[in-house]
């Protein structure tokens, strides 16, 4: 099952939930999502020099300093 078909079958799912089963789904998911994006913030500050990498480009952004490469 691809992630489209993943996405539709939990749609369906959700569909069919009472209000009180769907509120219990709806707050894990925040869980799950809160969970993921904590991971990923981990993998980036384990990156050697990224937080030092990060504070400067913010500081060239307040600066002006920081151009558009798109």
């Amino acid at each position: 099952m691809n992630t489209n078909e993943m996405r539709l079958q939990v749609k369906e799912y959700v569909d069919r939930l009472s209000p009180e089963r769907l509120r219990v789904a709806a707050d894990f998911l925040a869980y799950l999502a809160e969970r993921e994006s904590n991971e990923a913030t981990q993998e980036l500050l384990e990156i050697p020099g990224f937080v030092e990498a990060f504070e400067r480009g913010k500081q060239d952004v307040a600066a002006g300093k920081a151009s558009h490469t798109s």
